[in-house]
């Protein structure tokens, strides 16, 4: 397991995420415990990535549960359909959100939260859980973080 992450702040978004896929991938190689791998992938993608909030929402009996999360207190269940983290589940695809406020039923678990990602990961083709990044600025996510985050979700749909 690795013990540190090398990812130098100088680099671009994407050289960021390059760097540290491969040592997310390293950090949950030979781990079953999806809770200790969601708290591990949390840790290393706002140390490295410098998010405002990052944390997975689990599906279970049907609405979202607080997973593991690095970051401000937050929402502890959501209900399908409802917020970016609903919308994400009931519509099965990334919920790219430059603008919370604009966002129709925006659920404010922090006031402080601007702009917001949310990526699906899938276990028999049925959402088994969300990853919830929020930022403090506006139109912080792009069709960058789209790509690198949706392959941090691949290798959790290894595991879950």
């Amino acid at each position: 397991m690795a013990e540190h992450l090398l990812v130098d702040a100088s680099q671009s978004k994407a050289e960021r995420y390059q760097s540290l896929i491969p040592q997310i991938e390293a950090l949950v190689a030979g781990e079953s415990d999806v809770t200790a791998n969601l708290a591990n992938i949390t840790a290393a993608l706002r140390q490295s990535m410098n998010f405002f909030w990052v944390g997975f929402y689990i599906v279970k009996n049907n609405e979202l549960v607080l997973g593991p999360f690095q970051g401000p207190i937050a929402c502890t269940r959501i209900a399908f359909g409802k917020g970016v983290c609903g919308a994400c589940w009931k519509e099965k695809k990334v919920m790219l959100v430059p603008n919370v406020e604009e966002f129709p039923g925006h659920i404010a678990c922090s006031s402080d939260s601007k702009s917001e990602i949310v990526l699906p990961a899938f276990k028999n083709n049925e959402v088994a859980l969300v990853l919830d990044v929020d930022s403090d600025q506006l139109n912080d996510f792009d069709a960058i973080d789209e790509k690198y985050l949706q392959q941090v979700m691949k290798l959790i749909e290894r595991f879950i």
